[in-house]
């Protein structure tokens, strides 16, 4: 009887080992699958959806989400601008768009978001500490029923982690020298961490995207990132032992010599790459990090080049087994994308209006378009045409990747 109780645990135990997880997990230098088997990353960031930018409305000056809102409320006033925001949220990614990502080969995806969804802050046409669940619970619905995985990218932290119009700051990573700030980015993520803790189709968190841009002084702010990350990770820990977590390096996710030995079981370490050759040499310190440290290395975001230069080094990273997210998934009237949606017309008024000078009531007075209800056409033209229906697809670039569209 002994033996054969014996024999019992053997076999369950052996049972138990062979079931596949449920969470996408790490070995070495290798993000693996709930298969089990290594999961190479390939996909695209939802950028300018909850985290608009100013350059993909055509802007060249009003750059942030807060510069893109100063635009539009001066233009239609607030409450029209909110109704914009509202809509602008249901209609930049819908259940449409998910299905088309995964339908041409992607199984994953990087969201970008602002730290102000997760408070009461005005933000985007509303605020409440809830919103950011109720935009992003949806998408992740949309993406469990396609089996598209999603990674969670806090691309705007309280006092600004980079210092620049990508984390809607106020010209300098605040971040690092202010307690309450560093404070309410841990309670965020602990929220985060909290909600999504058993949500299986969640690949990880991002914690802070290109912290620390080269315009400030490395030597003084540098030290800072990796102790601020560890206090993060402890807090998401405590509740949330499932998911992986990505660290991205100083000056736009480009430095890795900010970090020591890694202090999680499950870190993956994330680059951004733009504008550079397509040759090894120009990611070879990420993969030598990787190779010295064991841990995975990934591509958070790359792309806004030709289709050329994106096959390219698209092909460099599949090669090394560097997992990608290009950037980004839609934008208006540009090839360097996946798709691409019309400008409406009379939106060149608002180009206009966003790229003078206005930094007096009086200059406000004189530039502003004088048929306000056009404007407003122009602005609901946006929302209609940023609809998936009305989005090309760029073949290009979409082969570029290595995708194709039924």
């Amino acid at each position: 009887m002994r033996s054969t109780f014996v024999l019992f645990l053997l076999l369950a135990t052996l049972h138990a080992t062979a079931q596949p997880t449920r969470f996408i997990s790490v070995k070495k230098t290798e993000v693996i699958g709930v298969d089990g088997k290594p999961f190479h990353m390939v996909g695209t960031n939802l950028g300018n959806w909850l985290v608009p930018e100013g350059y993909m409305f055509k802007f060249k000056h009003s750059s942030s989400p807060r510069l893109i809102q100063e635009v539009l409320n001066e233009l239609v006033g607030p409450d029209a601008a909110n109704i914009f925001w509202k809509k602008y949220l249901d209609n930049y990614i819908t259940r449409e768009d998910i299905r088309y990502l995964k339908s041409i080969g992607m199984n994953s995806i990087r969201i970008p978001f602002h730290y102000k969804l997760f408070t009461n802050e005005d933000y985007l046409g509303g605020r409440s500490e809830k919103r950011g669940f109720a935009l992003m619970d949806r998408v992740v619905r949309w993406c469990k029923q396609e089996n598209l995985y999603v990674l969670l990218d806090m691309h705007c932290a309280p006092g600004g982690q980079t210092g620049d119009n990508i984390d809607d700051s106020w010209g300098y990573p605040y971040l690092f020298e202010n307690a309450e700030s560093q404070q309410l980015t841990i309670d965020i993520w602990r929220k985060i961490a909290r909600h999504y803790k058993n949500e299986t189709i969640i690949l990880g968190y991002d914690l802070l995207n290109e912290p620390i841009a080269h315009y400030f002084d490395a030597t003084v702010l540098n030290p800072l990132l990796e102790p601020l990350y560890k206090r993060i990770v402890k807090a998401v820990r405590e509740e949330d032992k499932n998911h992986l977590i990505f660290l991205g390096g100083a000056q736009w996710n480009s430095n890795f010599k900010v970090f020591g030995p890694p202090f999680d079981s499950k870190l993956v370490y994330t680059f951004h790459k733009y504008w550079t050759a397509t040759t090894i040499d120009v990611i070879q310190d990420y993969i030598d990090f990787g190779n010295k440290y064991q841990v995975p290395i990934y591509c958070g975001e790359t792309g806004e080049n030709t289709d050329e230069w994106v096959m390219q080094f698209r092909k460099l990273m599949d090669e090394q087994h560097i997992g990608w997210h290009f950037w980004p998934y839609k934008k208006m009237d540009n090839t360097r994308g996946i798709v691409s949606f019309p400008i409406p017309e009379g939106f060149q008024t608002v180009m206009a209006f966003a790229d003078t000078t206005r930094t007096t009531y009086e200059q406000i007075r004189k530039v502003s378009p004088p048929d306000r209800k056009a404007t407003q056409k122009a602005l609901d033209g946006f929302l209609e045409n940023c609809l998936f229906k009305n989005c090309t697809g760029n073949k290009g670039y979409i082969e570029a990747l290595g995708f194709k569209e039924k």
